[in-house]
């Protein structure tokens, strides 16, 4: 039976848009990712310590306060990881490629263990995610050690030196914020000095490891940006402090204020680049300053005294 017009028309339409079936369905799922979010084992990690944070307090009232902080601050990197991976809604792991939940904790060293590891498991994760991303990886775990700072029992302690690294270049952006971070540094080292008048004893070492340590930020990062062919800005003449520094207290709030701006500083740094050895440099300098400020918050008793994700605003 002859075709008509009209179905001679159909049949060239669809002639033409059969053709481009394949590559638009390509083209939907070429940049979707089929694997789960390399960010669930964190997520996971951060609920179950939450949970069991909790559960310490409800049955050791001895450590009921501090165990509260220690699942509050978890619950809001759980948070805030859940938020980043319902973002993105790639697949969920099957039930055998789940973390196991580790259980309980009976004390709180064993809890400081835990946070220990979510540090690592962080850290590690830092050179492989993007940008975007890097930023949050990188304060979970300060945050992780933050927590730690709030009780020897949970494996308070300072950061050692950073390793020697450098690069051959950096793009402008990431030499911008390697810049910014050396200003915060430059500013560091004269708040620790400026400080020092007005601090007793008690706080000697707190101030010697504190500008020691941001010495070793400092050089590091103008030995890297000297490597890569850039000028680091020297420090400037004096910083002046936001509230004048007339006594213990005024000194110990500029502290903070110096630590946080570098931790700040840090993670701008984490955002900016996706050079591995500057951001395991920048992703060591934001957990030292973590440590530093929760120490001078818990002795001021400023509450609460850890940020479960250092570098951004403490809620």
């Amino acid at each position: 039976m002859p075709r008509g017009r009209r179905d001679v028309l159909r049949a060239g339409a669809l002639a033409l848009v059969l053709p481009l079936v394949g590559p638009l369905a390509a083209a939907c799922t070429a940049g979707y990712e089929d694997s789960p979010d390399p960010l669930l084992p964190l997520l996971q990690r951060a609920r179950s310590e939450a949970e069991a944070a909790r559960a310490l307090a409800g049955s050791t009232p001895r450590h009921a306060e501090l165990a509260t902080e220690v699942a509050a601050l978890r619950t809001a990197q759980a948070e805030r990881l859940e938020a980043e991976v319902d973002r993105l809604n790639r697949p969920k792991p099957r039930p055998e490629q789940r973390a196991t939940d580790p259980g309980p904790v009976p004390d709180l060293r064993t809890l400081g263990t835990r946070l220990a590891q979510c540090r690592q498991q962080a850290l590690e994760l830092v050179p492989s995610v993007p940008r975007y991303r890097a930023g949050l990886v990188g304060s979970v775990a300060p945050g992780c050690a933050a927590a730690q700072q709030l009780d020897q029992a949970l494996g308070a302690g300072q950061p050692g030196k950073l390793e020697p690294v450098t690069v051959r270049e950096l793009p402008e952006e990431s030499a911008q914020a390697l810049q910014q971070a050396l200003a915060a540094e430059h500013a560091a080292i004269w708040v620790y000095g400026l400080v020092a008048a007005y601090l007793p004893g008690d706080f000697d070492r707190g101030v010697r490891e504190g500008a020691a340590a941001h010495r070793d930020r400092r050089d590091a990062a103008e030995r890297m940006l000297t490597a890569a062919g850039g000028t680091p800005q020297p420090a400037e003449p004096a910083y002046p402090p936001p509230q004048p520094v007339t006594d213990q207290p005024s000194a110990m709030a500029l502290v903070v204020v110096a630590e946080t701006d570098a931790a700040q500083a840090w993670r701008g740094v984490l955002e900016r680049t996706d050079d591995t050895a500057l951001r395991s440099m920048a992703a060591e300098s934001l957990l030292g300053s973590a440590t530093r400020v929760t120490r001078w918050r818990a002795d001021a008793g400023t509450t609460p005294a850890a940020n479960p994700l250092p570098g951004t605003p403490l809620r």
